[in-house]
């Protein structure tokens, strides 16, 4: 069932009206008509909806049902990611997306391979918004989470700092018992970060500053590539969560 994302301003008490760039692809790609349902997502819900009249640049629907999906997790979940190469972030950004990561922060590390130039920090971070997007339709969330501009190590731990708990996946931590621990302490509502390093792993002086906010963590005994960390540890949060804070 597709899923389309609404301005608050075009809901009312029974219907919804849907126009712009979702009309175009519900009319002209997806080829829907009347009395064929949908989702929509507005105010962090999603509602299942029934097209009633199809006009020229825009469709109004019937509410069939409000609440009808509830797709969010228990915990918010920030994922600062060492920044990596652009398709790799591309690939991190869409599977954080589906695995209920509520913000993405890139962060810009010492052993970064790349760096975005200033020049090109608004239109990188405007598609990477998109690919956000993208991913939360697909996934049926009721929310679209954001990718925010680059921010320095500093920076992160200094936004990490608020939260409830920062978790730090480190190839040198030994032993799983750190990462049972560390799930341990998480509760209903809690805020939870995961720094992630990028290719080249953090350095000596970065896990040692980041220690000082969070807690370092395995993700098991082989060493994983920065995307496949960040899948990881998004996974195990998602599952723990799912299975333990209902």
């Amino acid at each position: 069932m597709h899923n389309f994302f609404v301005k608050s301003e075009n809901l009312s008490e029974n219907t919804v009206k849907v126009d712009g760039n979702d009309f175009f692809h519900a009319i002209n790609v997806v080829r829907m008509k009347e009395k064929d349902n949908f989702l929509i997502s507005v105010d962090n819900k999603n509602c299942l909806c029934q097209i009633k009249k199809i006009f020229s640049d825009y469709l109004i629907a019937d509410i069939i049902e409000k609440d009808y999906l509830d797709t969010s997790l228990n915990i918010d979940i920030y994922l600062f990611q060492g920044l990596p190469k652009s398709d790799k972030l591309e690939l991190i950004i869409q599977k954080a997306v589906e695995l209920g990561v509520k913000e993405i922060i890139p962060v810009q590390m010492e052993r970064s391979v790349v760096k975005i130039e200033p020049n090109k920090v608004k239109s990188k971070t405007e598609r990477f918004n998109a690919i956000a997007e993208s991913a939360a339709k697909q996934c049926k969330r009721a929310f679209i989470p954001t990718v925010s501009a680059p921010l320095s190590f500093k920076q992160s731990l200094e936004k990490a700092s608020e939260l409830d708990l920062l978790l730090i996946p480190y190839e040198n931590e030994q032993g799983i018992k750190s990462t049972i621990d560390a799930l341990a302490k998480i509760k209903k509502g809690f805020k939870v970060g995961v720094l992630i390093g990028p290719e080249g792993g953090f350095s000596d002086n970065e896990i040692a500053l980041a220690k000082t906010v969070g807690t370092s963590i395995s993700l098991g005994k082989r060493i994983l590539r920065t995307e496949t960390a960040s899948i990881t540890a998004l996974s195990m949060l998602m599952l723990h969560a799912e299975m333990n804070l209902e």
